[in-house]
């Protein structure tokens, strides 16, 4: 395998010394992509005030090493690179990242200085899975003596880098990498398999999820199964079968022998640990495929479930299953957050885990025990042939709901009284009910189920921030209907009885079909279970309402955001108004038509909004030179806190670095 290694500033580098402090979130470092192991995406840092938070700047601008490729090879490559979605990690002064193309690099944290890049060439090969070219992050390991990082690449190599020069480690798998499609139950293309989220270390072991196709057309597809490697040799210590296999525990889930063929079920969202207790907690996604499940009859063990594992070994400590036999594509995809609560007066050890269905599930972290009580309720289902329907599906009873649940009559647009006649006019069209109404196939003239939340609904891999110091949870969050309507395939080109054709509802006049807040952000008491506050993000329609003769509606929420960022001080997010899609599978010039429009959005810049923690009043927004596309991160350097996140998309990509003046 060839590989590319540039080392820019050799002096800059003599400023790195071994750490080991930044597998835990250390006050003026951010050791892994969350923040810290528990993915709290919280520092304790105050030098950025609602005082002063007006005077936030840009203090430097880094370019991605993606860029210059992308402008020279834009027509050769295998497809183009859509929104930037990488959040760096800091130890010792130096920020850690990974590009889109899968590329590696290290930079000054004070000043933004190119330091080293990495580049194993995945973009000269062929189109990552699933999401293509698209990036969250790297890990972090040190033992005092040496440090590395783990780069994970779109065409499926777990890497070892040495943290000083970017050079491959080449005691650690062959020549610097483990080829993660070795070892793996069965024969897997490279194309429909890749590494995209940050790695996790707990100890000596680092552990990785795979991305594999969201749109598969046969029975047989990859497997999605976890798997730890020893840092040090790059050895496969475990894997643990994210479908249970024969002879393991929740096999029987699997009825007629689907645990055969069945993929997916894979944890491609973010990794948690507690480093303390040695355990990882992994959230799944769905199995093969998405909106159809009659070849895989029953309730679908271990498949879109919150995943409790002692990482030394792999072995399933417990688990608890968000969605049982999933049609709704309702991945568990946000990274599971561990904060220390007083519940009911007692204190507990929680994870929390908000989910596309927009749930905030919470469960003592070391037993697996609700924190409050979850209620196995009935649920509607569907007449479609072969399907298998579980008769009930988990229902939190606290904390409530954060964002739309289902769809009535009630939920439709009022604006004005000729836009409801006109949206009671479009539902008409639809299969709808409850949360959970199961996808039909196509008949009596409907153009399909709406699901509400749909795929891209609720809460998403963005995931959500935790204050420790007072247990409020902050998700951001989107009302984001999916229709769904179940097709024959051609048999020449797949194997599946029925498959689901997606699209998105259109109200009235090119309004949203359903009311707002279309973009929200909400605050919730973990220890109580309760909701704080709720507010809206962005203006979203608000000026075509007032065109169409309605009073101003003030903000409605929409557009597109970043995660959130949690200080001692105060909350940030990104917000980009114009919502462009996060994901491009068309043409570089689709690609860059799309880019455009969101650059061309003059109504609504860019911003990074400062916000109470408290009230979720906006304190400040800062106007952003480009559009954010990564979540924020934290940290000080030559005792100045910045604050910096990715930005853009295809051949202009890179991170802003903002302080004090």
């Amino acid at each position: 395998m060839r590989r590319r290694v540039a080392v820019l500033c050799l002096a800059s580098v003599l400023a790195w010394s071994a750490s080991s402090t930044a597998q835990r979130g250390a006050g003026n470092a951010w050791g892994t992509y969350g923040g810290d192991a528990g993915s709290t995406k919280y520092a304790p840092l105050d030098q950025i005030t609602r005082d002063n938070v007006n005077r936030l700047a840009v203090a430097w601008r880094w370019e991605s090493p993606d860029n210059a490729i992308v402008s020279r090879v834009r027509g050769k490559l295998p497809a183009f690179p859509a929104s930037f979605k990488s959040t760096p990690i800091m130890v010792d002064g130096v920020l850690y990242i990974k590009t889109s193309l899968s590329e590696a690099a290290a930079i000054d944290a004070a000043t933004g200085k190119h330091l080293w890049t990495f580049d194993p060439e995945v973009w000269q090969r062929h189109r990552p899975a699933n999401t293509g070219f698209n990036s969250r992050g790297v890990a972090y390991w040190s033992d005092g003596k040496s440090a590395r990082i783990f780069l994970p690449t779109g065409d499926a190599y777990l890497w070892a880098l040495d943290a000083r020069t970017g050079r491959p480690v080449d005691s650690f798998g062959i020549s610097g990498a483990v080829d993660a499609l070795k070892g793996i139950r069965r024969d897997v293309p490279r194309g429909e398999y890749q590494l995209m989220s940050a790695p996790i270390v707990v100890g000596d072991v680092v552990i990785v999820g795979p991305v594999i196709s969201d749109g598969p057309r046969y029975q047989l597809a990859p497997p999605g199964d976890v798997r730890g490697f020893d840092v040090r040799t790059g050895k496969e210590l475990w894997t643990f079968h994210t479908i249970a296999q024969e002879g393991e525990f929740g096999n029987e889930t699997w009825e007629n022998g689907s645990w055969k063929y069945t993929g997916g079920a894979n944890p491609w969202g973010s990794l948690t640990a507690d480093l303390e207790l040695g355990y990882v907690y992994v959230p799944t996604g769905t199995p093969t495929n998405d909106y159809y499940g009659g070849h895989r009859p029953g309730a679908n063990l271990f498949a879109e479930s919150l995943l409790c594992l002692d990482a030394r070994t792999g072995r399933r400590v417990w688990h608890f299953q968000f969605v049982h036999h999933g049609l709704w594509d309702y991945d568990a995809t946000a990274a599971p957050l561990l904060v220390d609560l007083v519940v009911a007066g007692k204190p507990v050890k929680a994870v929390a885990v908000v989910t596309k269905q927009a749930f905030t599930y919470v469960f003592d972290r070391v037993t697996g025990a609700p924190l409050f009580p979850i209620e196995e309720r009935p649920v509607p289902r569907a007449s479609t042939p072969g399907e298998w329907y579980s008769p009930t599906q988990p229902f939190p009873t606290r904390p409530p709901a954060f964002d739309r649940q289902g769809v009535t009559v009630d939920d439709l647009i009022d604006f004005t009284p000729e836009l409801r006649r006109e949206a009671e006019a479009i539902l008409r069209e639809y299969v709808y009910g409850p949360i959970f109404e199961p996808p039909t196939a196509a008949s009596d003239g409907k153009k399909g189920t709406i699901l509400m939340p749909g795929a891209g609904g609720g809460a998403n891999w963005h995931g959500a921030a935790v204050d420790p110091e007072t247990g409020r949870l902050y998700i951001p969050s989107r009302t984001s209907p999916t229709v769904v309507q179940l097709n024959v395939p051609d048999p020449s080109r797949s194997d599946f009885r029925f498959m689901g054709g997606t699209n998105a509802p259109r109200g009235p006049q090119g309004l949203p079909l359903f009311k707002p807040p279309y973009m929200r952000l909400t605050a919730i008491d973990l220890n109580q279970g309760s909701l704080a506050w709720t507010i809206p993000l962005g203006d979203g329609p608000r000026r075509r309402v007032i065109e169409l003769g309605a009073p101003d509606p003030g903000p409605l929420g929409g557009g597109a955001y970043t995660g959130p960022l949690v200080t001692k001080t105060l909350l940030f997010i990104g917000i980009r108004g114009s919502e462009a899609p996060d994901l491009v599978f068309g043409t570089p010039d689709a690609a860059a038509t799309a880019i455009e429009s969101r650059r061309s959005d003059a109504a609504s810049p860019p911003e990074l909004r400062a916000i109470d923690k408290t009230t979720g009043a906006t304190v400040h927004s800062v106007t952003l030179p480009a559009a954010p596309t990564g979540s924020p991160m934290t940290y000080t350097a030559g005792g100045k806190q910045y604050i910096v996140l990715a930005y853009g998309a295809g051949s202009s990509t890179g991170l802003l670095g903002l302080a004090l003046p």
